[in-house]
């Protein structure tokens, strides 16, 4: 029997192999929620007639701008910008980034129409200075259009949503590369276990995450992208990142106990990818997708929001001017073993403690605010020093030589909008940690436990909790807006009892319990069960205190 609907682009042999074509041939669904759900279960998976009719609503009824560029352009410029070139010949648009176009079971004829599209795309949005995602895209969009004209409007309004809410395919560097330190953030909240081996193995763990789109956008074999792309179209980008983390868990699973070499993770993952059906199923992949519990897709925009910031603050902005400066620099390049002096800690331990931080941070060095040992113990000189930075690392080492800490999201100048009275601030980025006798970190426990929590607008009313915020419009003029607590419906204030200073006294985490309590004169100390971190006691439970150390974040380009 001939091949079910296939144009002139696919290779019907390898097509016939790759999906073969048993599902339903019509869709009536009309709700939101029910195209999800069918979504996710591949409902039109199996059927090439009917992903193709899918395709055409979902890209019909995304938001445009008003003149978005449709079949009968490419059909007028297609001539004049390809001209008598062969069209496997002809060349990529630079904002491809020398990504090559997939071959997803197209003939020579479909790989050379996907580089004519390219090109007439570049023509008319000439806005776009880095999409490597987008050959992967138009690849296979062809497969379900009558023509290139069509795959080329298609590709068109997709690249041309104009909904401020929804996000689809990034088209700038900026917006690339903030995604690849949301992914780096992401994978040390949800994939810890993965990020602990990604940390051992690699010199520049953010070289291994600015790879996670091609693993989606090239790696991944076409009826596993196409599954992605069918949720995709439905939910938007949250599910290219609920994707990317799947893919590191199942690789983390298989590899483990395995040996890798720094020189070859980057490598040993995209193999993995590519040859992941000997590993995963589409369905078992998406159905570890979904099992995540991420935050909101507004706590995530927040996240990103915040990342371009730091990157538009350090100036990289396009790809030329931050070769060097672009990538996490790793923690051996961060923490200098020349210049790094601790009486906490060693070098290799700050390292650890440095590839917890969020990645917008990590570019920076450790800056020495306060020592207990140089600026003596006075809980009003450690806030003198520690005040305008933000954020801060605090080091506490017991007289029995345990050690533990927290990472603090916000300045402890906050402290003082409370008139003198005890009360807490911060974001849920503040985690706490022991390094001795055994390293543990303990984060926001709403970040284990979702469920505690429904998301609210971005723009929620402020909380019951006494916490401190900016009343900025801007969601990013704050340092660490992401996990602000203003953005969820807690059962109680004990969940968002982060950091909080008083002139007798410094705390760290509330409810039912302290996670860190620490006296006026830095001498003594009492660590418990917190609600806001769920955490077991830091260190002996009551302690003296042998030194504190507070440090900063230091941008290398200010030193």
């Amino acid at each position: 029997m001939d091949s079910p609907g296939y144009n002139c682009f696919v290779d019907r042999d390898k097509m016939d192999a790759a999906i073969r074509d048993l599902g339903p041939k019509e869709l009536s669904c009309t709700d939101l929620q029910e195209l999800k759900q069918l979504a996710r279960q591949g409902y039109w998976a199996q059927s090439h007639a009917l992903r193709g009719k899918v395709y055409q609503r979902l890209i019909r009824d995304i938001p445009c701008r008003t003149v978005t560029p449709d079949a009968s352009v490419y059909s007028d410029i297609v001539g004049k910008i390809v001209g008598k070139h062969s069209s496997s010949c002809l060349p990529l648009p630079e904002f491809v980034d020398n990504t090559q176009v997939p071959s997803y079971c197209l003939n020579a004829r479909g790989e050379g129409a996907v580089r004519k599209i390219l090109l007439c795309i570049a023509n008319q949005f000439p806005d776009i200075s880095f999409c490597p995602a987008l050959p992967a895209v138009v690849a296979l969009l062809l497969h379900y259009s009558i023509d290139e004209a069509e795959c080329f409007e298609k590709a068109c309004r997709i690249l041309a949503c104009n909904d401020p809410g929804r996000r689809l395919i990034d088209q700038s560097f900026l917006a690339f590369e903030s995604s690849c330190m949301t992914f780096g953030d992401l994978v040390n909240k949800y994939c810890q276990a993965a990020h602990k081996l990604m940390v051992a193995v690699s010199e520049d763990i953010l070289q291994v995450y600015a790879d996670w789109q091609r693993w989606l956008f090239g790696e991944l074999p076409l009826c596993y992208f196409a599954r992605v792309f069918d949720v995709f179209l439905v939910e938007g980008y949250k599910v290219l990142y609920r994707v990317a983390l799947a893919i590191l868990k199942f690789f983390h699973k298989v590899r483990a106990g395995q040996p890798l070499e720094s020189d070859s993770v980057k490598q040993d993952i995209r193999m993995f990818v590519k040859d992941i059906a000997k590993t995963v199923s589409p369905e078992k992949l998406l159905e570890k997708a979904f099992a995540i519990r991420l935050f909101s897709r507004k706590e995530i925009q927040l996240l990103q929001m915040a990342n371009e910031k730091a990157l538009k603050q350090k100036g990289i902005t396009v790809k030329q001017k931050s070769v060097s400066l672009s990538k996490r620099q790793f923690v051996h390049l961060a923490v200098h073993a020349e210049n790094f002096r601790s009486e906490i800690v060693s070098v290799r331990e700050m390292r650890d403690i440095w590839s917890w931080v969020p990645e917008r941070f990590a570019l920076c060095q450790p800056l020495l605010l306060f020592s207990s040992l140089q600026h003596g113990y006075s809980l009003a000189r450690f806030y003198f020093q520690c005040e305008g930075h933000e954020p801060t690392l605090l080091l506490i080492k017991t007289t029995q030589k345990e050690v533990c800490g927290a990472y603090l999201s916000t300045d402890w100048s906050e402290r003082n909008k409370f008139g003198g009275k005890l009360g807490f601030f911060g974001t849920g980025e503040c985690f706490v940690f022991r390094l001795q006798p055994e390293v543990q970190r303990y984060e926001w426990v709403v970040i284990k436990h979702p469920e505690l929590t429904k998301p609210t607008p971005l723009m929620a009313a402020e909380p019951t909790a006494p916490l401190s915020h900016s009343t900025s419009s801007d969601p990013t003029d704050r340092l660490s807006p992401f996990l602000a607590t203003r953005h969820f419906n807690l059962p109680s204030k004990t969940e968002s009892m982060f950091m909080a200073g008083g002139s007798d006294c410094l705390i760290i985490g509330g409810g039912g319990g302290q996670a860190l309590y620490i006296d006026g004169d830095l001498n003594r100390g009492r660590t418990s069960h917190c609600d806001t971190f769920n955490n077991q006691p830091l260190c002996s439970e009551n302690f003296l205190i042998a030194a504190v150390e507070a440090w900063g974040f230091q941008d290398p380009d200010t030193q």
